[in-house]
């Protein structure tokens, strides 16, 4: 009886209550009432979100954006958005050990950060060299000039496929990055001829995926693959060793063959790899993608690597040479020779160490050398800066930790399911 006199007594003090809570709550938000807004606590408030790009928060300017023209200039650019002269002119000068501005290029991006008023005042100037890196110029009190990178995402991928044309064709046609196929043909350059490949071969790869905000930029590190061609399964799996990453099969024996160091047992450099360099007949500047190693007449050239002889001629400027394939990648040529080594022909195969000819001076020449060009995809590069990595397998010692890289490697291939026309990517 007690309770339920208390409840009924109770009743209407709890809707009166009710009612003075309700006013004073409106009270705070209704302006009727003459009230102000309630201040939540600083724990409380959402955080003030600044949305910046190369570090600049993007709301505090109006941003201008472009993509250099054809024979267009810093100073052609910066003129249009009313720069001085006497600015420019300490940009490209007093900057140069940051970047050269000489060097902008056309059908790059740039965007003009200006003052939010009717006079647009430029403040900033930023020019995408890359995708990843940028140069920022600052107007403002002094001129700055600073060079940086974007954050780079990077996200794992896994894919298989089966060729029906060409590796690179697989690639493009089933909307993977047909570079993937460049990079399987440099680390399966001395297991695998790729201009052999045939209908039915399959591969696997996990490799990574590199991005800029969404903008997919490249690939990454490749964390290794299985390429099955000619009846076999050839894994690649990488391991670093003394330092060197590198890339071992399943046994823990490199996949990579060392070159010799030069093809010639005694001599000197005469001439290095240039892109400028004073002819010594003809009197100009021009190309010399080589190395020259002077060395007696006669002196026996050697093969730096197994290969096939894909030319031997003579040509005005070359003289007596030859031409070795050495796989899918890299090609070397031997030029200004005296003389051939013995069963040297077009099409026939030699093997590292071989004698192939003998330094003479055929051609454009001042004297008995050898003129040394490597190619690498068909592009010259310098001979003395191929990067040969070491042939040793895996050293004992480091065995334990090669067969734990190794099981999980091949786990996650032998998880790649591979369909007959398409190539799958997670």
């Amino acid at each position: 009886m007690k309770l339920r006199r208390l409840i009924i007594l109770g009743g209407p003090v709890l809707i009166i209550l009710g009612v003075v809570v309700y006013v004073s709550i409106r009270s705070l938000f209704l302006p009727e009432y003459g009230a102000i807004l309630v201040e939540y606590p600083d724990s409380l408030k959402p955080p003030l979100v600044i949305i910046r790009e190369y570090g600049l928060p993007v709301d505090s300017f109006t941003i201008h954006k472009g993509i250099i023209r054809k024979n267009q200039s810093l100073s052609d650019l910066l003129l249009e958005y009313g720069v001085s002269g006497k600015d420019i002119h300490e940009i490209a000068a007093n900057h140069n050990n940051v970047f050269d501005f000489r060097k902008i290029r056309y059908g790059k991006p740039y965007k003009v950060f200006c003052t939010r008023d009717t006079s647009e005042t430029v403040q900033y100037f930023v020019y995408e060299h890359s995708p990843v890196e940028y140069i920022l110029v600052g107007l403002k009190d002094s001129i700055i000039v600073s060079r940086s990178e974007k954050e780079v995402t990077i996200s794992e991928h896994r894919a298989g496929g089966s060729i029906h044309s060409s590796l690179w064709m697989t690639m493009k046609e089933n909307n993977l990055d047909p570079m993937m196929a460049i990079e399987l043909s440099e680390i399966y350059a001395w297991n695998i001829d790729f201009f052999g490949i045939q209908e039915g071969d399959k591969f696997k790869v996990i490799y990574d995926q590199h991005y800029v905000d969404t903008l997919y930029i490249g690939l990454g590190e490749m964390h290794g693959a299985c390429f099955y061609h000619a009846g076999k399964e050839f894994y690649a799996i990488p391991f670093e060793q003394d330092s060197v990453l590198t890339f071992f099969d399943q046994d823990g024996n490199s996949l990579h063959r060392a070159f010799l160091k030069a093809p010639l047992r005694y001599s000197r450099i005469s001439s290095r790899y240039s892109y400028s360099r004073m002819h010594p007949i003809l009197k100009i500047r021009r190309p010399h993608l080589g190395v020259d190693y002077t060395a007696p007449y006669g002196t026996p050239v050697h093969a730096i690597g197994d290969g096939k002889i894909i030319e031997k001629s003579y040509k005005k400027a070359d003289g007596y040479m030859v031409k070795i394939r050495h796989n899918s990648v890299y090609t070397t040529a031997y030029l200004h020779l005296s003389d051939y080594g013995k069963k040297i022909q077009t099409g026939t195969y030699v093997k590292q160490g071989d004698v192939i000819g003998y330094v003479g001076s055929t051609g454009l020449s001042t004297g008995p050398h050898l003129d040394f060009r490597f190619y690498k995809n068909g592009s010259p590069v310098d001979p003395l800066k191929v990067d040969a990595p070491p042939v040793e397998p895996v050293k004992e010692e480091n065995m334990a930790q090669f067969d734990s890289v190794k099981t999980l490697v091949m786990f996650y291939l032998d998880q790649i399911q591979i369909q007959d026309s398409t190539v799958t990517d997670t």
